[in-house]
């Protein structure tokens, strides 16, 4: 688990993390700062704390060599909308304006992406927060070639500063790193860069969205990102699901032939 110290929610995240879970100091550092540990049955959890932002740490894994990296991080937009997200990083096309590698996704744990998105709004009902829990897309960095996501806390200073809702951010975060449950990867295209149909639908079903895609990407795509986003998912992608009205007409056809060629059974949603 990966904190950094320019963001105000992901050291309050981090603190929860210290104060409900038995992390203990070791006697290892990371760019100056001690390092947590914490063993459950045959894992072991570190908790690092970098002074970079978190989408610009493409170099962590010469320092550690982790089965999966949950960045735990604040979560910034325009609305300002209190939201609780998870999502794998990486960057679906030569532009790399915020961290990571040109046209490079990181691999996506879409069952412990999962395993957060149910623990957090099962504590969203629970505890009364008024936060909208959601997927995103697959968007900034870093791009690495290890399980990757982020969990976050957004969408401003309020919400990056409530110790309730980071509290939650925390348990979710502890769930992907713990939680053994496994599901049926599938990779998500169309619709908003937040999407309900993909969250609502990995709520009920027994299904983990990997990486989306959303709309204004699907024409900028081409066939070997599409075909990384399938390959560079950890459990078996077979199946992807379209968000079929929210694909632009102009796009659809393009995609399909794209999803032939690569023989993946489609969903339309």
């Amino acid at each position: 688990m990966v904190a950094s110290e320019k963001d105000v929610a992901s050291i309050n995240i981090a603190q929860q993390l210290l104060k409900h879970y038995d992390f203990e100091k070791t006697s290892e550092e990371y760019q100056g700062k001690q390092t947590y540990i914490m063993k459950v049955r045959n894992r072991e959890i570190k908790l690092i704390f970098t002074k970079q932002d978190l989408i610009y740490t493409q170099n962590i894994t010469e320092h550690f060599s982790p089965q999966l990296i949950i960045y735990i991080s604040r979560h910034s937009s325009a609305s300002g909308t209190p939201t609780l997200s998870v999502h794998t990083p990486g960057n679906l096309t030569e532009e790399a304006n915020y961290g990571g590698l040109p046209k490079k996704i990181s691999v996506s744990p879409a069952s412990a992406m999962k395993n957060a998105l149910k623990e957090m709004e099962k504590l969203k009902n629970e505890w009364n927060l008024n936060y909208k829990v959601c997927y995103e897309c697959t968007h900034h960095g870093p791009s690495l070639n290890v399980p990757t996501m982020f969990v976050e806390l957004g969408s401003s200073l309020p919400q990056w500063k409530d110790s309730k809702a980071a509290e939650a951010v925390a348990h979710a975060a502890m769930q992907a790193a713990t939680n053994e449950n496994t599901y049926s990867a599938v990779l998500g295209l169309g619709g908003p860069h937040y999407n309900e149909k993909f969250t609502k639908l990995s709520l009920r079903e027994d299904v983990a969205f990997g990486h989306m895609i959303p709309k204004h990407m699907i024409g900028r795509v081409d066939l070997e990102v599409l075909r990384q986003c399938i390959e560079r998912t950890l459990e078996k992608v077979e199946l992807a699901v379209l968000d079929w009205k929210g694909i632009k007409g102009a796009d659809k056809q393009p995609l399909m032939e794209k999803l032939a060629t690569l023989r993946i059974n489609v969903r339309k949603v």
